[in-house]
């Protein structure tokens, strides 16, 4: 029986790599045959390390690439180089992004521009980019990392909100405009996830918005990665425009 999860001759990129549910998608694709390109947006030595980690424990090839998702100039270099060394794109993972909270009233111009150029226009570029790769072979996924609270809003998060909704009118603008070239756009709204991000709200914050989870758990990084790994497999491949909640059921 053909193994639907496997990866191998597939080159996927995952943005925001280095550590997080970036570095647990990189080293699930890893796992699964598919050549990672990590990234990160300033530290060279951390990205190239993660892609030899990505080498050594998979025994496959992988590649690190700089780029700040927050600037056109370097995506569009970073795609020139994936074009030059591996003459292709299967999967794209825009999964960088940041948090900022603050309520309204105290949201600053230099905030709404960050916030939009980090979790939404740089998801923009990238995608614009993976797409004219993947038509050249007619076939693709892209997976965009939204969040629930793009679907459901919270006080104190305006900004990043409206920033995470706007990938769901990306996404599924982008799978109606795609899907004759075979290329699937799906994004994926993660609940409260553990990671470095949330670990550095105040304990009481944590503790208050974990108790919310009717599955009684904070969610995970590799929660998050299988579910990346579907869409990136042919396990999806009549899948696209669709938004999956992973919140363990918040949303209940």
């Amino acid at each position: 029986m053909t193994d639907l999860l496997d990866l191998t001759g597939k080159v996927a990129l995952v943005t925001g790599s280095t550590r997080g549910i970036g570095w647990c998608t990189a080293q699930l694709l890893a796992a699964h045959g598919a050549t990672v390109i990590v990234n990160g947006r300033t530290d060279a030595d951390a990205v190239q390390a993660r892609a030899g980690e990505l080498e050594s424990t998979y025994a496959r090839p992988a590649a690190g690439v700089v780029c700040d998702v927050a600037d056109p100039d370097e995506i569009r270099g970073t795609y020139q180089l994936i074009f030059r060394e591996h003459g292709r794109l299967d999967v794209l993972v825009n999964n960088a992004g940041i948090l900022d909270d603050a309520l309204l009233g105290m949201v600053s111009d230099d905030m709404i521009e960050r916030s939009f150029r980090v979790n939404t226009f740089g998801a923009i570029h990238h995608l614009q980019a993976a797409a004219r790769l993947m038509q050249r072979k007619k076939r693709g996924s892209i997976v965009n990392l939204s969040s629930i609270i793009g679907v459901v809003g919270n006080e104190g998060q305006t900004v990043y909100s409206a920033t995470k909704s706007a990938l769901i009118g990306l996404t599924k603008s982008a799978a109606k405009e795609l899907a004759p070239h075979q290329i699937r756009v799906n994004a994926i709204a993660p609940g409260f996830i553990d990671t470095d991000m949330t670990r550095a709200l105040p304990p009481e914050k944590f503790e208050e918005r974990a108790a919310g989870i009717k599955m009684g758990r904070t969610g995970t990084p590799e929660d998050i990665a299988r579910s990346v790994l579907f869409f990136a497999s042919d396990m999806s491949t009549y899948v696209t425009g669709q938004v999956l909640g992973v919140d363990g059921g918040m949303l209940v």
